[in-house]
């Protein structure tokens, strides 16, 4: 079988369980589950996995996550595919039938859809294992959502043995039947930081008697503005945000304290590790101007997510098999995070963007993260078959690029 009949041939296999996968991806919807709360989700997935005949399926890793290891009929390396499982804690509003019945949680990111797409790449794979060199690891993932799953899985062994790591997201603003890769650096670091600005609370009517901390927490806000604007190259694209201030329960009263938080993310790995001293400076500094102590509690979750050239021509390669070359964009960057960075800071790999938005005005779409997202269920079968030929265009003796340099 040559390469396009290979590349035919998974196309075909997907559409024929289209079907299945849609069913499979509308009872996760409706179903959906919090970070590391994935226990029913783990359960479909297990049950979906338990007739391909798969060689060591693991549950409970890093969470609720699922390890499974398909191994092909020869030696070679080992190549990871990756889905994420968690849901939001949002309300849907999309109006569809099969709607979340978990009142303010939804699958508003599509890891059911992602779910569902590994699902069916797995059947794909094992269907042709006997053409493998190497071995598949499957990994369902819990916790994306919160920045924990992947450095869980980690830690539980999910990444031991794996030359090459392969992902994607669904993009409900890119037209179902499209993808996107970019080179280098796709998405942004993430990371957390809070602040509590401490006075000395009184009568607003006597500001003199008090040491306000709600002016201070508001002078730190516009300081750390400056962080950017000020302290970085225009060229160095990074984000401090501010996304909550609490503090004051009455009109007439100068509170104690007030609480910030906000996130910080970055293209650079550099601007990244800079940042919290950076920050840590702007607070301290502005709070004592305005007689005020602060105290900041900065929280690491995930890198820059980076590709590796390598592996994005292949990933290159097998969408334009799959999908036509025209179907292929150039992704632009975007300061969003992914945890799928962790575990590109192991291993080689890439992470791509799959189009699940309408055929026209894709780009009017309600985005990630809405209550009324919704995805164009055509991009299940194109997922399933550009993960199964991934996988295949690094493990097949005639796939033109297979084998790890």
């Amino acid at each position: 079988m040559g390469n396009e009949d290979v590349y035919r041939s998974l196309r075909a296999s997907a559409g024929a369980i289209e079907s299945e996968l849609i069913a499979l991806r509308r009872k996760l919807h409706s179903y959906p589950e919090l970070s590391f709360e994935e226990e029913r989700t783990s359960d479909a997935v297990a049950e979906w996995l338990s007739g391909l005949g798969l060689d060591v399926v693991r549950r409970g890793v890093g969470g609720h996550g699922i390890v499974a290891e398909l191994a092909g009929s020869r030696p070679g390396p080992r190549i990871a595919l990756r889905a994420d499982m968690d849901a939001l804690p949002i309300q849907e509003e999309s109006g569809l039938p099969y709607a979340s019945h978990v009142p303010g949680v939804m699958h508003a990111c599509g890891h059911d859809a992602h779910t569902a797409m590994l699902c069916g790449a797995a059947r794909l794979l094992a269907e042709r294992r006997d053409r493998l060199s190497g071995s598949i690891r499957l990994l369902f993932q819990s916790a994306e959502e919160i920045n924990a799953g992947a450095k869980a899985m980690i830690g539980q062994g999910a990444l031991e043995g794996v030359d090459e790591i392969y992902g994607l997201h669904n993009l409900p603003t890119l037209p179902a039947g499209q993808a996107g890769t970019r080179f280098g650096a796709l998405m942004g670091s993430v990371d957390q930081f809070e602040v509590t600005v401490t006075g000395r609370g009184g009568h607003g009517a006597l500001p003199e008697q008090c040491v306000d901390p709600v002016v201070a927490a508001s002078a730190i806000v516009m300081a750390l503005q400056t962080a950017i604007s000020r302290e970085l190259s225009p060229f160095s694209p990074a984000v401090v945000t501010v996304g909550s201030v609490r503090g004051g329960a009455a009109y007439n009263v100068i509170p104690e304290r007030v609480e910030l938080a906000g996130t910080v993310r970055t293209f650079s790995p550099d601007v990244q590790e800079k940042m919290p001293d950076r920050l840590l400076r702007l607070i301290n500094r502005t709070a004592e101007a305005y007689r005020c102590e602060a105290e900041l509690r900065y929280i690491r979750h995930v890198p820059v997510l980076v590709n590796h050239d390598d592996c994005v021509r292949h990933a290159e390669a097998a969408i334009d098999a799959v999908l036509g070359r025209e179907n292929r964009i150039e992704a632009p960057p975007v300061l969003a995070g992914e945890d799928f960075s962790v575990y590109l800071q192991r291993v080689p790999g890439c992470f791509i963007w799959l189009g699940s938005g309408p055929e026209n005005g894709a780009e009017q779409a309600y985005g990630l993260h809405h209550p009324r997202y919704m995805l164009n269920e055509d991009c299940l079968a194109d997922g399933a078959a550009l993960l199964a030929a991934i996988a295949m265009s690094r493990l097949d003796d005639e796939v033109p690029g297979k084998g790890i340099e």
